[in-house]
């Protein structure tokens, strides 16, 4: 998956080629990022599209990209910030197969403290006058207004990637299964000034997993019930409890399926010197290029000065 691209230019919207650049490192710029990659289907071929929103000095962007299943990008549409001046509209994408439309309604969304619409908007994709992608909760609406009617093959959202802040707390919520509750994910964590510093994550209130001894045990994984279906926790706090002036992030993945977690303890183990975010990144290559794998959420928290 590719980091989303600059939201600065002279339109609201900009279609980029299949030479969509990646980038390998979480910067200051990324951390004001939530990154959603669905998998879907789009003229009877399997893709991922994905979802960045991000916001900046200048206000809210929003960029989707469609790669097929090589990672190869297939299109991209960045949204600038000239956007919300108007909230709505549609483009037509030219992809290798036919056009699609690309629908979005942001004009009553409701924002949190993040990037990301919270409520009150959607964004659709449309191929055949089939809506092949849904995101947001005014979807009877969409498909009233882009006159089509939904996919016999349902869209999956299989990874999100997110940064959250703060001190010794670092909060959240998510949903780990389609047919799911949404939980509230907290994870507590105090390195300053304790001799010997311990991980605590709770969901909906309740604790699910506590590390003690963390500056031997700064990384590794537990397997906790979420919905009565297991769920596999991995963490790194290796920057929090070591990274001197290097301030760093703290990388928590929380993965439903088994088998992606086993490939991410085999493959990041081995090194332990590894860049944390490298090997994050490497991960999640790995993971999206197995669709169907099930859903991971993937935390950067990151401590306020």
């Amino acid at each position: 998956m590719r980091e989303f691209q600059s939201c600065m230019g002279q339109n609201g919207v900009q279609v980029s080629d299949a030479s969509c650049s990646s980038v390998g490192v979480v910067s200051k710029a990324s951390q004001n990022l939530v990154s959603c990659i669905y998998q879907c289907k789009l003229f009877g071929k399997s893709c991922l599209i994905i979802i960045n929103w991000s916001k900046n000095l200048m206000g809210q962007c929003l960029s989707i990209e469609i790669d097929d299943i090589s990672h190869q990008c297939l299109c991209k549409v960045d949204i600038k910030p000239s956007l919300f001046l108007k909230r709505k509209g549609s483009k037509c994408l030219e992809l290798n197969c036919g056009k699609i439309e690309l629908y979005w309604d942001l004009s009553q969304a409701k924002f949190g403290s993040g990037p990301e619409a919270l409520e009150g908007y959607y964004l659709a994709i449309v191929c055949k006058g089939k809506m092949v992608l849904i995101v947001g909760d005014l979807k009877k609406e969409a498909l009233r207004k882009t006159n089509s009617t939904p996919a016999l093959s349902k869209s999956m959202l299989i990874s999100k990637r997110e940064h959250v802040f703060g001190k010794k707390l670092y909060a959240t919520k998510t949903r780990f299964f389609d047919i799911g509750l949404v939980h509230d994910l907290v994870i507590e964590c105090d390195t300053i000034g304790c001799d010997d510093p311990s991980l605590v994550i709770r969901i909906d209130g309740k604790t699910v997993m506590k590390v003690k001894h963390l500056q031997w045990k700064f990384r590794g994984n537990y397997t906790a019930l979420v919905d009565g279906l297991p769920v596999e926790i991995f963490w790194d706090v290796h920057y929090w409890l070591f990274g001197g002036t290097n301030l760093g992030s703290a990388v928590f993945m929380f993965q439903t399926c088994s088998s992606a977690g086993k490939l991410w303890t085999s493959q990041h183990y081995s090194s332990y010197d590894t860049s944390l975010v490298s090997w994050t990144e490497s991960f999640k290559e790995s993971k999206t290029s197995s669709l169907g794998v099930g859903f991971s959420l993937v935390l950067y928290a990151w401590k306020n000065e």
